[in-house]
């Protein structure tokens, strides 16, 4: 009788190491979906994100870099840093990170989220200079830029490709496109207009900047391009016009044409100088350089989008100005539509007239 106690403890202490057994092995195994999910306490969103970097000595080498010089062409970080976060962690194990960046030069502050892809970490290219695709989303286009969604597969699908021999292994910088929501029809046209933020200068002179100070980039606009979709595949479209000195090509899908944001108002010839149509013929009536605009519509958007964009392609596109057209079939006006048809030819062919990382000898 005395030791029925003692039997019972041992049982209940087996069920209990049993039941902990079980639920140890159970969270091992749903890991990959708790980490996919970003579910606490899986998560690492809000951790500090450094992106590998270093401070750089006198020589421009970093305490962690390999000595050897870095390749021609290439820009090495020099700060200042910024205070990147997680802000997603991809099943690659790659980071979204995010950061709240005052512009220097446009006076604006607004987030950025950026992406490195796997080969930037690759030792071979550790002193070499990475491609910059700048990507800018439609509609708002602020407080968020949907490119930085995981669900759009936009980062994954870039690593897919680079793997394939189909893309350059690009860093994303995803800035919002916009200071302010679009309630009241309101939109920047990714423009300085008079009297508003300085919405040209955030996005082609602070983010590339940002972009120098904390990752190694190319030297030369060979390393810069643009993709973007509706509204921003109009800025995008607009920014590689009216500075083909700094960016070479664009990947623009379903975009506007021309400006029309309500706030040009009154300021009609700032609204002309900012035309793409006006700047393709300037750069036309110049002879160069030469730009590479990579357009995508589907073929269920509106009549008047698909008009616009193969009017712009007959008219525009000859001497320094090369196009390409793709017509998605079946596509609609979204990112979900654009992502995967990219890789029907418009991400190769710009990515063949951009420039690569340089393997170390």
């Amino acid at each position: 009788m005395p030791r029925r106690p003692a039997r019972r403890s041992r049982r209940r202490l087996v069920v209990l190491l049993s039941s902990l057994l079980g639920l140890a092995l159970a969270v091992t195994a749903a890991m990959p979906v708790l980490r996919h999910y970003e579910i606490w306490p899986f998560s690492d969103q809000g951790a500090r994100l450094d992106f590998g970097r270093t401070a750089p000595d006198a020589s421009g080498a970093g305490s962690g870099d390999h000595v050897d010089a870095a390749p021609s062409g290439t820009r090495l970080p020099s700060g200042p840093w910024a205070d990147f976060r997680v802000a997603h962690r991809l099943d690659d194990g790659t980071h979204i990170g995010v950061v709240t960046y005052r512009g220097p030069m446009s006076g604006f502050t607004g987030r950025v989220w950026v992406w490195a892809p796997k080969a930037y970490f690759d030792p071979r290219f550790a002193r070499s200079g990475f491609p910059v695709l700048i990507a800018l989303p439609g509609g708002p286009g602020f407080p968020d830029n949907y490119w930085a969604d995981p669900s759009l597969r936009l980062e994954e699908s870039i690593g897919r490709w680079y793997a394939q021999g189909r893309s350059k292994p690009f860093l994303l910088a995803m800035p919002v496109l916009n200071p302010a929501t679009d309630k009241g029809g309101l939109y920047w046209d990714g423009s300085d207009i008079p009297g508003q933020p300085r919405m040209g200068t955030w996005l082609t002179q602070d983010v590339p900047d940002l972009m120098r100070a904390n990752f190694r980039t190319l030297d030369s606009r060979d390393g810069w391009a643009f993709l973007g979709s509706s509204s921003g595949g109009f800025a995008g479209l607009k920014a590689v016009l009216q500075f083909p000195g700094r960016f070479k090509a664009v990947l623009a899908s379903g975009p506007d044409i021309v400006p029309d944001s309500p706030l040009w108002r009154g300021h009609e010839s700032e609204q002309r100088q900012n035309d793409p149509r006006a700047l393709a013929r300037a750069l036309i009536a110049r002879g160069g350089p030469d730009v590479y605009l990579a357009f995508q519509v589907g073929s269920r958007e509106n009549r008047a989008t698909v008009a616009a964009i193969r009017d712009f392609v007959a008219a525009y596109g000859k001497g320094p100005v090369h196009t390409q057209l793709h017509v998605i079939p079946g596509g609609r006006h979204n990112a979900y539509t654009y992502v995967p048809a990219m890789a029907d030819g418009p991400v190769e062919w710009i990515s063949s007239h951009l420039q690569g990382p340089t393997p170390a000898r």
